[in-house]
């Protein structure tokens, strides 16, 4: 999926989030969108998303060189974020398969695969309710990079990771990025987005 930013901003009221960012990210390219806490790029991952309209500019989605109107946009975008919930009073099970109902899984997954996958398949029946932070991060990440999507944004994804988890979450990563657009929002920790090979500072952006 090829993005097409054009002087994109974002206001909340009086707050200025963003403004004046025109960009393109290409088809296949890995981009990091960089910034302290709180400066705007969870917004920005939103508005490229599709699940923020911008206040001022425009945000074109294509598609082999075909624009996606914007309403069709979220079935062509996977996400993890510490702030997007899951459905806690269903089991693994049940929350994948929800999951899979709207997005389909890379390569023929199944609902076993992705839990085998994140290394929660012993807990296939447990309710999501009662996982570890690291157990929901995990699932939150599996959900979202082995979704067939062509457009994959994460939201600081080694979020109540520890070391070992981190080097899953790389390694899945790589295994699955070929041939889609991704765009990571990180604090600067390089083992989040080191992956990537183009980046926004956020903070360049900031409204005077």
């Amino acid at each position: 999926m090829e993005l097409l930013l054009t002087n994109i901003s974002k206001h909340f009221g009086r707050e200025v989030v963003f403004q004046g960012i025109t960009r393109t990210l290409a088809s296949g390219s890995r981009t990091a969108l960089l910034g302290a806490n709180g400066s705007g790029k969870s917004t920005l991952l939103q508005v490229i998303g599709g699940a923020l309209t911008p206040t001022a500019g425009t945000i074109v989605h294509q598609l082999q060189g075909r624009p996606i109107p914007q309403e069709q946009v979220y079935r062509h975008v996977s996400i993890a974020a510490p702030y997007l919930g899951l459905y806690e009073d269903l089991s693994l099970r049940e929350v994948i398969g929800f999951h899979a109902g709207f997005k389909p899984l890379r390569q023929g997954l199944k609902i076993a695969d992705v839990a085998r996958i994140a290394y929660l398949d012993h807990a296939l029946d447990k309710p999501v309710l009662h996982f570890s932070s690291g157990m929901k991060q995990r699932l939150k990440l599996a959900l979202a990079i082995l979704s067939d999507t062509p457009l994959l944004l994460l939201d600081e994804p080694a979020s109540n990771l520890d070391a070992e988890a981190i080097a899953w979450y790389r390694g899945l990563l790589q295994q699955h990025m070929a041939g889609r657009t991704l765009v990571i929002a990180s604090n600067r920790q390089a083992d989040e987005h080191d992956l990537c090979t183009e980046s926004v500072e956020i903070g360049d952006y900031k409204g005077k």
